[in-house]
């Protein structure tokens, strides 16, 4: 299968945290946490569709400043998902700047801000230029038990809040089903290619009944009083694979209540993002900031059964040492997983 999902780590494995991710034939993207962001163009920028920070510590935070800046002026609406208090925090680094002059802008920019946090439901705010970026309250988010926060185009948003001695968030970010249509088949029975095989599709993502009809028609213009068959006799022209899904963890302690939400959020993810900032003989250190070490990123990439582990958020106090860092996290991970950049 084809990977729909394209992410790029921006700043190295020691730099400021921030991953891009592209998707096949998806005009957005989506931007996990907002370290320097200098490495992007502005026509990367103006392409971000989602924002998911984990947590307001400045290195995941900085650089929304650069976003900002290229957003103002154009008309979107920018989805933000953050931790508990976020939407205050985003208040306060709008409300840094003067906006006395918003009147003269005809677009306008909107964010929503979606906080996940341990409660049954997750507060969402609004700030829109035209108000000055006032903060105005939005109805309430049942609290999705599988973390679903929300989708974009065909990706569904999963997040789970941990412990770093603030709440911080881990992401997953998935991929529909894909459908792919079995040419040879429809062939086989005489079946033309054409509009209908989407409404097949639709149908059996939303799964209908065999019984349901479905209409056969090559051109838009057949739609009307096109043959049907039914659901039943349809369902294998269509092959269902699952979709591509990347995990992003970071910024966390070694806790076994962490441990068992960020395996949950990352299990079979065929990418993992997971921080490994201190060695393993450094645990000590490791736990008292909050952190995670190689070996604890090793075994969470094995017990969720990932297939590839990106390593990132190296301490700077190992320059030099990347491949040591390394090494230790694919030990840990074991020989089904495989570790980006080892060797």
């Amino acid at each position: 299968m084809r990977p729909s999902l394209h992410p790029r780590l921006l700043n190295g494995r020691s730099g400021d945290p921030a991953v891009y991710v592209e998707a096949l034939h998806l005009p957005q993207a989506v931007l996990l946490d907002c370290g320097d962001l200098s490495s992007l163009s502005a026509r990367h920028l103006l392409r971000v569709g989602l924002v998911a920070v984990s947590h307001a510590h400045m290195d995941h935070w900085a650089g929304f400043d650069r976003l900002l800046r290229l957003l103002i002026g154009r008309e979107k609406r920018l989805p933000v998902v953050g931790p508990e208090g976020f939407a205050q925090r985003l208040f306060h680094k709008l409300q840094a700047y003067t906006w006395n002059l918003v009147d003269r802008i005809p677009a306008e920019l909107v964010f929503e801000v979606t906080e996940v946090t341990r409660g049954a439901t997750w507060p969402r705010s609004r700030f829109r230029l035209r108000s000055g970026f006032a903060a105005e309250p939005l109805p309430a988010m049942a609290a999705a038990p599988d973390g679903t926060v929300l989708h974009l185009g065909p990706l569904r948003l999963r997040a789970t809040q941990l412990d770093h001695g603030t709440p911080s968030l881990g992401f997953a970010l998935e991929e529909a089903l894909h459908l792919n249509v079995w040419r040879t088949r429809l062939v086989e029975r005489g079946l033309p290619t054409g509009p209908w095989l989407a409404g097949l599709k639709a149908a059996i993502l939303a799964g209908h009944a065999d019984d349901v009809l479905i209409p056969v028609y090559a051109r838009p213009s057949e739609a009307e009083g096109a043959p049907c068959l039914p659901l039943g006799m349809l369902r294998d022209l269509i092959g269902i694979t699952p979709g591509q899904r990347l995990a992003y963890l970071t910024d966390f302690a070694d806790l076994p209540g962490n441990r068992a939400a960020a395996m949950t959020l990352a299990e079979g993810a065929d990418i993992l993002f997971i921080e490994s900032p201190f060695m393993a003989a450094d645990a000590a250190l490791a736990l008292d900031r909050r952190h995670l070490t190689t070996r604890a990123a090793g075994e969470i990439a094995r017990q969720a059964r990932a297939r590839k582990v990106e390593p990132f958020h190296f301490s700077p106090r190992y320059a030099g040492m990347e491949a040591g860092l390394l090494a230790e996290l694919a030990e840990a991970a074991g020989p089904d997983v495989a570790v980006q950049g080892l060797g």
